[in-house]
C-alpha cells in the first residue's frame, strides 16, 4: 500500500550499517535555477535496524510530528531542554549547574556532534575534584538519555568517558586526639565547634547531618534515625554517643524542622555550611575537609575495637552481613554500646 503524499518514505543505505533503514519526509520544495523543475527537499528523521522499525519510527511522526531542527540543536540547548524536563519549574541543580559551566567549550556545538573525545576533554582539563568530575560524567549520561530518548542521537557517548583514578581519597586524614581536645575546648568561642564534634562522633556525611530532623531524634534513649545516598544508608539508626548527648540536646528546638539551622531559621544549607567549616579549622589552624570527620569516626571506632558490623550500621555501609533494616530494642542497644566506645 502506498503512503499519502507528504507522508514520508524508508529507504535502505547502501554498504554494512548498524542502521541502514533511514526514514525522510518533506521538508519543502524549491525550483531548480538550471533546469527550471521543482525540486523535493527532505529530513531525515532517525536510523534503524529493521525496515518495520523504520516504518514504526514514521507512522509514529506523522502521529505527532516534531520539529526535524531539533536534531540540530546544540550541547547548552539540550541541557536546558532536560532541565526543563527534569526539574520541572524548580532551579536546576546546583551540582549539574556548576558541571554545566565548567562545559562550556560544548555549549555551542550541535549535540551530534559531540564524541567522547570533548567530553573526556573537559573532564581531563578541569582543575577540580574527583567527585566534581564524577558528577560532570553524570551530567553528560543524564544528557544523553534525554537525547535518546527524544531521537536526537541513538549512541550514547559519554558512556565512555574515564574518569581516573581518585586521588581525593588519599588527602583525607583523620582529626587526631589533640586536635578533638582542641575542638572541646573550643565549644564556648565557636559556634561550630559542636558541630564538627557530632559528625566526629556520628559518622555522618555532612549532607546528613543538615538533613537531620527533630522529629526523628531520641535524644534521652540516645539515638536518631536519618541517613541518605545509599540503600543501606537510608532511614538509619545512628546512635548517640554519650559525650555528644548535651551539644545535641542544646541545639535541639521542637519549634523548628532540622537540627542545624541558617541565619534566618531554616533549613542549614551545604554551600553556607562548608564555608563555615572551613572557616573554623582556619581560626583553630587545622588543615581538614568536612568528610575528614567521617574518616575520623571511622578510625575510632576500629582503634577501639568496635564491632565490624556495628560500624558498618552506623555508617551506612553495605554489608552481606546486613540483610535487613529492622531494628530491635537489642540493635539499638549494641549500638550505643559500640558508640560510646569512643
Amino acid at each position: 500500500m502506498k503512503n499519502p503524499n507528504g507522508y514520508g518514505s524508508v529507504y535502505k543505505l547502501s554498504g554494512k550499517r548498524r542502521n541502514p533503514f533511514a526514514v525522510r519526509v518533506t521538508a519543502g520544495w524549491e525550483i531548480d535555477e538550471k533546469t527550471g523543475k521543482v525540486k523535493q527537499l527532505y529530513d531525515n528523521i532517525g536510523y534503524y535496524k529493521s525496515r518495520q522499525l523504520a516504518m514504526i519510527a514514521l507512522a509514529e511522526y506523522n502521529k505527532d510530528p516534531y520539529d526535524i531542527d531539533a536534531r540540530k540543536i546544540t550541547f547548552q540547548e539540550i541541557f536546558e531542554r532536560w532541565g526543563e524536563e527534569k526539574f520541572k519549574n524548580k532551579p536546576i541543580n546546583r551540582g549539574y549547574r556548576s558541571a554545566f559551566n565548567l562545559s562550556e567549550s560544548l555549549h555551542k556545538m550541535t549535540f551530534i556532534d559531540i564524541r567522547k573525545s570533548h567530553m573526556q576533554a573537559v573532564i581531563d582539563n578541569m582543575n577540580k575534584s574527583h567527585s566534581t568530575k564524577k558528577i560532570t560524567r553524570t551530567l553528560f549520561n543524564q544528557l544523553y538519555k534525554f537525547a535518546l530518548e527524544n531521537d536526537i542521537t541513538d549512541k550514547n557517548h559519554a558512556s565512555f568517558i574515564e574518569l581516573g583514578k581518585n586521588e581525593d581519597e588519599s588527602t583525607r586524614k583523620p582529626f587526631d586526639n589533640a586536635e578533638i581536645k582542641k575542638l572541646w575546648d573550643s565549644l564556648d568561642n565557636y559556634k561550630n565547634a559542636d558541630m564538627a564534634l557530632i559528625m566526629i562522633y556520628t559518622g555522618l556525611r555532612p549532607s546528613e547531618l543538615l538533613a537531620i530532623e527533630i522529629k526523628n531524634i531520641h535524644i534521652d534513649d540516645r539515638y536518631m534515625i536519618g541517613g541518605m545516598k545509599t540503600e543501606a544508608g537510608k532511614d538509619r539508626v545512628i546512635p548517640i554517643n554519650k559525650k555528644i548527648q548535651p551539644l545535641i540536646r542544646k541545639r535541639m528546638n521542637q519549634e523548628k524542622k532540622y537540627l542545624f539551622l541558617n541565619s534566618k531559621g531554616n533549613k542549614l544549607a551545604y554551600n553556607v555550611f562548608r564555608p563555615d567549616f572551613i572557616s573554623l579549622m582556619e581560626k583553630l589552624k587545622m588543615n581538614h575537609k568536612p568528610h575528614d570527620s567521617r574518616h575520623t569516626f571511622a578510625t575510632l571506632m576500629d582503634n577501639a575495637g568496635a564491632n565490624k558490623i556495628s560500624i558498618q550500621k552506623i555508617m551506612g555501609h553495605a554489608s552481606q552481613g546486613i540483610t535487613d533494616k529492622v531494628y530491635t530494642h537489642k540493635n539499638i542497644e549494641e549500638l550505643k554500646k559500640a558508640i560510646d566506645l569512643i
